[in-house]
């Protein structure tokens, strides 16, 4: 092989040995930076929470030794429903006569700590008779519901006026406008007559309805 032969391909490796220099030299810069991003920035939420709230009835009678129940009495707010017998809606007067008038004063409160969106009366689907064990004796009369005239107020407006026997099965009352707030108790006034004209064949008899109040959120 000739010196001119020997001295071009020293001299064509030349360039090849340059960039591969450049490659390792450049690859070298990176790993010592650790990097190849810019900026950044992040936020961490750690207190993300969500929680429910209660609706809960709270019904009390008024005088001088107001009797209180509570929707949660039937169990604990899971079932959240309970049979009030202690606030006895029409009075529970067992000498009425013809013409006399029992009222009874209550108030429902909403002591949760959501709104009720809608409040209801859903009266009981029969009202029932029966005799009157404290009377010693009882007429026979068969309609004494019918006798049983009652009306039901809330402030200035009227609930329902009519007869024990006309309440029973009757439509749903809603008694509310506007939401009933936590803290916000409505009065409910209901009056019980026997009516005038009742003859001694409604004597020694009883009547009884069941009254359902629903708060809705």
């Amino acid at each position: 092989m000739s010196t001119h032969t020997a001295k071009s391909k020293r001299v064509r490796f030349a360039p090849l040995a340059i960039a591969t220099s450049i490659a390792a030299a450049a690859l070298l810069s990176v790993s010592m930076s650790g990097t190849l991003s810019g900026f950044v920035a992040s936020i961490s939420n750690t207190g993300n929470t969500a929680a429910s709230g209660s609706l809960v009835m709270e019904e009390k009678s008024t005088g001088a030794s107001p009797i209180t129940c509570l929707s949660t009495d039937g169990g604990s707010i899971s079932t959240n429903t309970a049979t009030c017998a202690t606030i006895n809606k029409f009075g529970g007067s067992t000498t009425m006569v013809p013409g006399q008038t029992v009222t009874t004063a209550i108030t429902l409160k909403n002591t949760g700590t959501v709104n009720a969106n809608t409040f209801t009366l859903t009266p009981g689907a029969t009202c029932s008779q029966s005799n009157n064990v404290a009377a010693g004796a009882s007429g026979s009369a068969t309609d004494f519901c019918g006798k049983l005239n009652v009306v039901i107020t809330s402030g200035g407006t009227t609930v329902f006026t009519g007869t024990a026997a006309t309440l029973a099965g009757s439509a749903v009352k809603t008694l509310n406008t506007a939401p009933v707030t936590p803290g916000t108790s409505t009065p409910f006034s209901i009056a019980v007559t026997l009516d005038s004209s009742a003859t001694n064949a409604y004597q020694g008899l009883s009547a009884s309805l069941p009254l359902t109040w629903t708060f809705a959120s």
